[in-house]
């Protein structure tokens, strides 16, 4: 638990502004925005008082527990600051959500459209920034069955993702100041192309190796 007491803390701060909040919400609140900049998703004021941070911190511990059962203990040693890191920047993160939600039903001048892309895109950049740091493990990363098997795909695919990322947080922070309604769809596809860059360069990768490796190993005058 004082590896995610940032985290756990940031969740209380925003659990307690939404208790002290709650008699002044409305019984049905916004919960969710829209393209245009519009609410489209409602939720009773409950749940996303008591609902949602009870969730935030029920992942946050899950999160917490999983390395324990990781077959690769000696990778997530290794990697442990970075993992719990992340965890901890995870957590803020939905915590400030939780605090921006409750404003915006308060009825605070908050702009949602722009302020979650935003908040978004620098979560990512974050990520990506990390993903270089990260050993091979089962639950953290770009687990696909190539970097699993390789410590140097995993390696190379982690190096290239980081990158990746990096440009998909600049993208969702674009979509929050400067992206129109119209081009907002054609950016999340981009966003969501080079999100398959690095899976995709696993594979590959993963052939490349095997392929010199069987080179290696043939008999010369084969």
């Amino acid at each position: 638990m004082r590896k995610i007491a940032i985290g756990v803390g940031a969740v209380l701060v925003a659990w307690g502004f939404s208790v002290w909040a709650y008699p002044s919400l409305p019984e049905r609140v916004a919960t969710h925005w829209g393209m245009a900049g519009r609410a489209d998703g409602w939720s009773s004021k409950a749940i996303l008082v008591f609902v949602f941070p009870a969730v935030m911190l029920g992942l946050g511990l899950l999160l917490t527990v999983l390395p324990k059962i990781d077959p690769r203990q000696k990778e997530v040693t290794a990697h442990a600051p970075t993992y719990m890191l992340l965890i901890n920047v995870i957590m803020v993160f939905m915590a400030a959500i939780q605090i921006l939600l409750v404003g915006v039903n308060l009825g605070w001048p908050i702009e949602m459209p722009l302020l979650i892309p935003v908040g978004v895109g620098l979560l990512l950049m974050v990520i990506g920034n990390l993903m270089p740091r990260m050993r091979p493990n089962w639950f953290m990363g770009i687990r696909t069955p190539w970097t699993l098997s390789s410590e140097v795909v995993w390696r190379k695919t982690h190096r290239l993702g980081g990158y990746c990322f990096m440009a998909m947080g600049v993208l969702m922070v674009g979509i929050g100041f400067v992206a129109t309604p119209q081009r907002i769809p054609y950016m999340l596809v981009v966003i969501i192309a080079l999100a398959l860059v690095p899976v995709i360069y696993s594979y590959f990768a993963w052939r490349r190796e095997q392929e010199a490796a069987t080179s290696s190993n043939r008999p010369a005058g084969e």
